[in-house]
């Protein structure tokens, strides 16, 4: 049975008043399940509040959009309390605890992608809420809490049942948060629309990465990430993933078309990418896209810290590696049409803005 690698929207999970939690489902992108991949996005309304929780899955979470507080608890460390704006990437590793807070008019929108080979359902995130009408100590007996947490079970009946609220709620707009602090975000969080470029192609696009050096705790994680953004009608390299990875794309802005080639040569993918869309591109497939003259930027994962690639256009390409004459015995062409092909694309780029 042929996979459908078509991208496809976030569906709503829940929400209120306070915001929404969305997601993608393995039933509608079978990819996920077959990756082991993880996507979900929460949207925070002002004042939205989403209630302490943890997940069975290690994450990348990239703001896509506002500006607004995290909180970030490591296993047995203390409360790190983040102010995030849109193109903040944070690791999150497993069994850490979160919050995120908006206080602002601008919806707050955060995405997260991660890996899911040790959650409870391949393909989804489980998240495990510490308050609130399903949490985890809605489960327990008052007297087993009582105990835990060594207060009167009136008390504990307070703290457990007056949440009503269910993973996101709004809270009161004179109600007062954390402040953030400056050095909590060193090491935990790194603005890819701020950070130095690791390719930057006039009319081409550029691109940040996402990896152990700037940003250690992707190596908890076990996942590399990218934000590409491709100027109006430029192409990104045919290229594929030489380290067996996973390549899970969230478009962030503009359009432009893909192409995905598998295995004998068959395009396994042709179409128009959106805003909102995701796409998976399976292990060794090679994939290019070109941008609509409005340009378009995408953030990706990829299932390894520190990801390598192959292209297969430009002056690192294969074919500049490879000599001549085998070029020409594998083309069955002559001598002529080799060294107009090799002398084509002979930049670094990974790039190529449109044509003349």
């Amino acid at each position: 049975m042929e996979l459908d690698l078509s991208p496809k929207l976030a569906k709503k999970v829940y929400g209120g008043n306070g915001g929404s939690y969305h997601s993608w489902s393995p039933s509608e992108l079978p990819m996920l399940r077959e990756g082991n991949i993880g996507a979900a996005k929460l949207a925070l309304d002002k004042n939205g509040f989403a209630l302490p929780r943890y997940s069975d899955s290690a994450k990348v979470a990239y703001v896509l959009q506002g500006n607004g507080v995290a909180g970030i608890v490591l296993p047995e460390s203390e409360e790190k309390v983040l102010a995030i704006k849109k193109g903040d990437a944070i690791a999150l590793p497993f069994g850490v605890v979160t919050w995120w807070y908006n206080e602002e008019e601008t919806e707050l929108i955060v995405l997260f992608l991660g890996d899911t080979s040790k959650a409870h359902k391949a393909g989804e995130f489980t998240e495990f809420f510490l308050t609130g009408s399903n949490g985890i100590f809605t489960g327990f007996s008052t007297e087993f809490v009582s105990r835990a947490w060594d207060l009167d079970e009136n008390v504990v009946k307070t703290l457990v049942g007056k949440q009503s609220g269910n993973g996101i709620v709004k809270l009161d707009g004179n109600f007062k948060m954390p402040e953030p602090k400056k050095e909590h975000r060193l090491g935990m969080a790194l603005n890819c629309e701020e950070a130095p470029l690791d390719v930057d192609i006039t009319k081409g696009g550029r691109v940040v990465v996402l990896n152990t050096n700037n940003l250690p705790l992707v190596g908890e994680v076990g996942l590399g990430a990218d934000l590409v953004r491709l100027d109006g009608s430029a192409m990104c390299s045919p290229g594929f993933s030489c380290d067996s990875a996973l390549q899970v794309t969230y478009i962030v802005r503009g359009s432009g078309r893909v192409q995905v080639v598998g295995v004998d040569g068959r395009r396994v993918l042709e179409t128009t990418l959106k805003a909102g869309n995701l796409f998976i591109v399976p292990r060794f497939f090679v994939v290019s896209k070109i941008a609509s003259p409005e340009g378009m930027e995408w953030f990706s994962i990829i299932t390894t810290p520190n990801p390598i690639f192959t292209h297969l256009a430009g002056r690192t390409s294969v074919w500049k590696a490879l000599s001549p004459s085998v070029l020409q015995a594998s083309f069955d062409v002559d001598a002529d049409t080799e060294k107009l092909f090799s002398s084509k694309r002979t930049s670094d780029a990974i790039f190529f803005p449109p044509p003349n």
